[in-house]
């Protein structure tokens, strides 16, 4: 699904549609949204060069790279985040890496791409990125850059998606890349395996929804660029389910007996087969028993 907003053209970094999957929506503000390259990317212009939230696939990032080279010019791409580790956010880590680009990051995403780690609800291995993947500039905390004079602000929200997620506000356009956060359509992923869990995403959505307002435009990792009704509508959802785990266990409840409560029936409609995301939810809320109230 395209990153669609409407029509306009950015000044510096102008974007035709690619051909292929690559699509790109103008943001307003030198901001474009390229979609079909992975996670949805946004690059922001600056007069010498330019920056990136996420990179896409690996399978995708030569396509995403050359795309930006050939409305860039000779600007390089100076700074690049990451708004959690998996894989299609951070496909262009090498070759931008050694490109000496910046890549900005919480240090747990870096921890993992560094790290050699099983998925088990992925059934998928991962083993250590090469050195030159791994950020560059990391943090523990929120905090702001400034990029060719405009204030670039980054948002931490801890164990939601993955325990490194990272939210990048452009304050300027009014602009916020939320990446895996955000679910649109779809049921979110709360990756347990590397310190997700529906209370911490639940957490998230209250945070971002203090930092947006009614004319944000809210950049997920997949699908249309949305506001703050798609964060209240996943609020409502992460809130309901959370509560259906707490009940589930302080009842005593197995995975097969939470599923059959149906604790998404009100949500399946617009965001389709909930197996995986009840799976996530149940074998994620184990770690925070405490949180949750503990079990009776």
């Amino acid at each position: 699904m395209a990153c669609a907003v409407g029509a306009g053209v950015s000044p510096r970094l102008a974007f035709a549609q690619s051909p292929g999957t690559l699509t790109t929506s103008d943001l307003g503000h030198e901001l474009t949204c390229i979609s079909g390259a992975g996670a949805n990317v946004v690059a922001a212009a600056g007069k010498s060069g330019a920056l990136l939230v996420d990179g896409g696939s690996g399978a995708r990032s030569a396509d995403l790279l050359a795309l930006i080279r050939e409305h860039a010019g000779a600007r390089p791409i100076e700074i690049l985040f990451n708004t959690s580790w998996r894989t299609e956010h951070t496909g262009s880590n090498e070759t931008l890496g050694a490109a000496g680009t910046k890549i900005f990051a919480h240090e747990n995403t870096k921890l993992w791409l560094g790290g050699d780690f099983d998925v088990d609800w992925e059934d998928r291995h991962y083993a250590p990125r090469p050195k030159v993947a791994l950020p560059t500039n990391t943090f523990y905390v929120s905090g702001a850059l400034d990029f060719d004079g405009r204030t670039i602000e980054y948002k931490y929200l801890p164990r939601a998606h993955t325990d490194g997620d990272v939210a990048v506000f452009f304050p300027d356009a009014n602009v916020l890349a939320a990446g895996g956060l955000v679910a649109v359509d779809r049921y979110p992923v709360v990756d347990y395996a590397t310190g997700g869990w529906i209370g911490g995403l639940e957490a998230a959505m209250k945070s971002l929804l203090g930092s947006t307002d009614r004319s944000t435009k809210i950049v997920p990792a997949f699908g249309a660029v949305c506001g703050r009704a798609e964060l209240e509508a996943e609020l409502a959802l992460c809130t309901a389910v959370r509560e259906h785990a707490n009940d589930a266990y302080k009842r005593g409840l197995s995975f097969a007996e939470f599923v059959a409560t149906k604790p998404t029936a009100e949500f399946d409609a617009q965001r389709g087969d909930p197996a995986q995301f009840l799976l996530l939810v149940h074998k994620g809320a184990f770690a925070h028993m405490r949180e949750l109230g503990g079990v009776i």
